[in-house]
Order: C-alpha cells, then structure tokens, then sequence
C-alpha cells in the first residue's frame, strides 16, 4: 500500500514515514501544496495523509482540486485544528477522516485500516483498459480474450502508468519519478527491464498494444 504524505512538518514527515514503513506501507512525502497536488493528482497512491495548513495551497484546496478532478484517493486531513465546525468543513469537502494533532501513531494506524475498509467495502472492480487489453490493480492481472497474466507489483505499478496516459510520449524521468518515486535512485538500466518484461507479456497475450520507444524521448503506448 503507498502512502502520500503532504504535511510541512519536517520532524512529523520523519516520524510518520518512519512509524508508516514499519508497519510496510510505501511512503512518498511533500512538504509544499502545489507539489503535493502535482503527486495526488497522479492518483497512484492508496492513501493520502493531508495537513490544513500548507505554503503556497492549502489542504483544503488540495482536497477540492482532487474531487474535481475527479481523484478518489481517500484522504485524512492531518491539522491542528480541531474545533468541530473545522472537522465538518473538512469532511465535507470530501475528506475520509479527520485527525488532530498530536496524535498517536497507533490511532493513525487503526485510522488508515478503517478507511481502507470502508473504501473496499463500497468500492467495484476497476479497471484500466486500452485497446483489447484490460488490467486489474488490485489483482495485477493483465487480461485479454482468453489469455490472463499475473503481473509483479512493480510490472503493474509500471503498466498502469501506461495506461492512464495511452498515446503520449512519456519521458524516462517522468516515467521513473511517478512509478518508483520524485526521490527514487534506480539504476538506469533497471526502467528498460521492465518495459522489456511488459513487452514480452503483451507479445504472449497476441494483443495490439504496444509500448514503442522514441528515439531520444521516451516509450508511448499505443496501437500497432
């Protein structure tokens, strides 16, 4: 599970990336609100942790950007605030829960399963499609026709990338900053495994999507 963390608080972030990949959760971090809005709007996160108060956009305007663009992330607004009329504003506007500062880490912990719960619980089987291919994330499972691949996390984290940007060059560093990470080191080999694991995958299956190098810019998936 990745975790999206916009919070200002240098010495909180430490904690609660800290408290958060003990428990094994994937942890990315802004400390700024337009930079925290640029990694939410992504949508490749399961969770985000969002404090009120931020340089240069609120919370709250993240929060409303994110509904309108129609992200679903579910969000705990993190915040010192913690006078009701604020904690129903808040929830109003589109948050999962609310959490006032200080706090536990173990109650943030009960928190995050809680809403997790409930957003299985209500969500449907999604998935991404392009072409005659369909992709499950919460399965990994790459399907087309008859033929069904299980994918490995990162393969997946990587494929469904592609196919919430069907027929644009991405970039390497774009590709590598929103799959593993803005603070990633890989090595640069590492990106072309995968495209090359992918590639042969969709060979097996006999399907019309591609992932196409271009020369000095990227890979693009698009159709053959």
């Amino acid at each position: 599970m990745r975790i999206l963390i916009i919070e200002d608080d240098t010495s909180l972030t430490e904690l609660l990336i800290y408290g958060l990949e003990a428990e094994g959760f994937s942890v990315d971090s802004s400390r700024d609100g337009l930079q925290g809005l640029t990694l939410a709007l992504q949508n490749l996160h399961d969770m985000i942790l969002l404090d009120r108060m931020l340089p240069h956009l609120s919370g709250e305007e993240i929060l409303k950007r994110l509904r309108q663009n129609a992200v679903h992330t579910p969000v705990i607004f993190i915040t010192a605030i913690g006078e009701s009329s604020e904690k129903i504003n808040g929830l109003d506007l589109g948050a999962d829960d609310y959490l006032v500062k200080p706090f536990d880490i173990g109650e943030l912990l009960a928190r995050i399963r809680c809403v997790m719960r409930r957003t299985l619980n209500q969500s449907s089987p999604f998935f991404l499609q392009f072409g005659d291919i369909r992709f499950s994330e919460k399965e990994s499972k790459l399907m087309h026709a008859e033929h069904t691949f299980l994918l490995s996390k990162k393969e997946g984290e990587l494929l469904a990338y592609f196919l919430r940007n069907p027929n644009q060059v991405l970039s390497r560093m774009q590709i590598i900053g929103n799959v593993w990470g803005p603070e990633a080191e890989i090595e640069d080999g590492n990106l072309d495994n995968y495209i090359y694991l992918i590639r042969k995958k969709l060979n097996n299956i006999n399907t019309a999507v591609r992932i196409v190098t271009v020369h000095r810019q990227g890979y693009c998936l698009m159709l053959k």
